[in-house]
């Protein structure tokens, strides 16, 4: 997180004045949209599938450098992917990220804890944040996802990892909900139910009607009447939630996210200037390069030019440019966690913010809580 800070006014440069040019220092990475979940928010899995190889990944990361701090590689389900623990370990052996993300269903229980091992010995120096999806408790959550006994693989998916963390210092392990319409009015009561698995971390972002899911018109995101008081009571939990050292400031991160959702909602405008397409970026199973996978809009691909994101981020013209200028002039707005995470680090009045609320934090520990394991708390969201 400190390798950061100095770079903060140089990326907010580059947004504003077109330099010093940065590579983005966020970067999520969808192995495949291939995925053994039928969502009620999501049908990623109904979309055709060019997946790059791991060499051709490879050569991409060679390239991005030692620039990406915070890396995601999603989905689809990222772990139906035989190989994917072999891009994963490319990303690290090439570009050093600090942080590496994955989310999963839990449905593949063995594969999951074998790639999961594997990723951890060979970024020892990276904190691996595995990431279950749980959108509900019991019968609620397979209705959800579509999946008839996805709570009980999940369970065993999550029991599998806690052991493997005994083993594997690296490995941080987080709960993750997406709240919709059609759980919102039970936000509260999955948040407890959810308490029991003891998760290193607990996090939820909104539903949101994206391009890359093929949402567009679903209706999916929760009313901001029913959302406002539920970001309300996360932001409470995540400023409660006992936590030391760099998870004082992760946690206090979180609280203002919950707000910084809610009133992008209620506002439905940019609360704070958005940066995807120059401190974050999201490139497609295909190679395609995105600002964001909300609006999905490919600038290029990189295939087309070997591999390498420099001539496309720096260079290129046409729909890059009117992409970014879209993007500046806040003609769409959203409440993306990953986005929204690397624009709150770049704005300075948050910052204030969570500085404060820092300093302001009881200490680790002084509180009574159905959560453990706040020590292991990171910033894998």
């Amino acid at each position: 997180m400190l390798s950061l800070i100095p770079k903060i006014p140089l990326y907010q440069s580059f947004y504003h004045f077109g330099f010093p040019k940065m590579l983005p220092f966020s970067v999520v990475v969808s192995l495949s949209y291939r995925c053994n979940s039928t969502c009620a928010t999501c049908d990623v899995w109904k979309k055709p599938n060019d997946d790059l190889r791991v060499d051709e990944w490879r050569k991409i990361f060679h390239h991005l450098g030692h620039t990406p701090f915070y890396m995601t590689f999603t989905g689809g389900e990222p772990f139906l992917r035989a190989d994917m623990h072999e891009v994963i370990i490319a990303a690290y052996q090439e570009c050093r990220p600090e942080v590496i993300t994955v989310p999963t269903n839990g449905i593949l229980t063995k594969r999951i804890l074998d790639r999961v091992a594997q990723i951890c010995d060979a970024a020892p120096s990276a904190q691996i944040g595995i990431n279950l999806s749980l959108d509900g408790v019991g019968k609620d959550h397979d209705e959800i996802r579509g999946v008839p006994g996805n709570w009980e693989k999940a369970l065993q998916t999550w029991r599998g990892l806690k052991e493997l963390q005994k083993t594997k210092p690296n490995l941080v392990l987080t709960v993750h909900s997406v709240f919709s319409k059609f759980n919102i009015r039970k936000a509260k009561s999955i948040y407890e139910g959810l308490q029991f698995l003891e998760p290193d971390s607990y996090i939820t972002e909104v539903a949101e009607e994206r391009v890359e899911l093929d949402t567009m018109g679903w209706g999916i995101t929760p009313v901001v009447s029913e959302y406002a008081p539920v970001a309300d009571f996360l932001s409470a939990q995540a400023r409660q939630w006992p936590a030391r050292g760099i998870a004082r400031f992760t946690q206090a991160f979180r609280a203002q996210y919950y707000q910084l959702a809610k009133h992008t909602l209620l506002e439905n405008r940019q609360v704070i200037p958005c940066l995807a397409g120059w401190a974050s970026a999201h490139l497609a199973p295909n190679g395609d390069v995105w600002s964001c996978c909300i609006r999905a809009e490919a600038v290029a691909n990189l295939r087309d030019h070997g591999y390498d994101l420099r001539p496309i981020w720096f260079e290129h013209q046409g729909r890059l440019r009117a992409l970014r200028a879209s993007i500046k002039n806040r003609e769409c707005a959203c409440p993306m966690a990953n986005a929204s995470y690397a624009n709150m680090l770049l704005h300075p009045p948050t910052l204030a913010r969570v500085s404060r609320d820092v300093l302001m934090r009881k200490p680790s520990g002084s509180r009574a809580s159905p959560a453990a394991g706040g020590q292991r708390i990171g910033i894998a969201d």
